[in-house]
């Protein structure tokens, strides 16, 4: 139903972690271009527990060919960079949402395209540039499915 994508991820537990809540939710996850890890690394199995054989998993060697094969989805674009809260926008079922690398975020060139469907989650203290990788994912994947669920 829905998609979650990740351009070159960096920490191996934020992808496991990634990974077990797409396990949970019924979501395929992309992994983008280079990763910081091999996918076969002991911390990032460990943080998808025995969950893995239940993901579904995509890699996609360039961000071109991500998008080319994700052609006919919305790519909703996470960043502390955008100016639309996660909440205010509308998903539909098959929407991918995307997100960058810990510590560089997304490139700027695809926030520059696909602007209108870029989100941010809001951080109202203004003490810490970004959340967690797996937290962001796991606060937009559920807004996500509770408006597409009607949970």
């Amino acid at each position: 139903m829905l998609h979650i994508a990740l351009w070159e991820p960096e920490i191996p537990p934020n992808t496991g972690n990634i990974a077990r809540l797409c396990a949970a939710t019924g979501a395929t996850l992309h992994l983008i271009g280079r990763l910081g890890f091999r996918v076969n690394d002991r911390s990032l199995r460990r943080a998808g527990l025995d969950y893995w054989t239940h993901v579904d998993l995509r890699r996609h060697a360039s961000l071109d060919d991500f998008e080319a094969a994700m052609a006919n989805h919305r790519l909703i674009c996470f960043s502390a960079h955008a100016k639309n809260r996660y909440t205010e926008l509308a998903y539909q079922p098959d929407d991918c949402l995307v997100f960058g690398s810990e510590s560089r975020g997304l490139p700027s060139t695809l926030l520059q395209r696909d602007g209108e469907f870029a989100v941010t989650l809001p951080m109202p203290a203004g003490l810490v540039r970004s959340l967690n990788l797996a937290t962001a994912v796991g606060i937009g994947l559920y807004e996500a499915l509770r408006q597409i669920e009607r949970w």
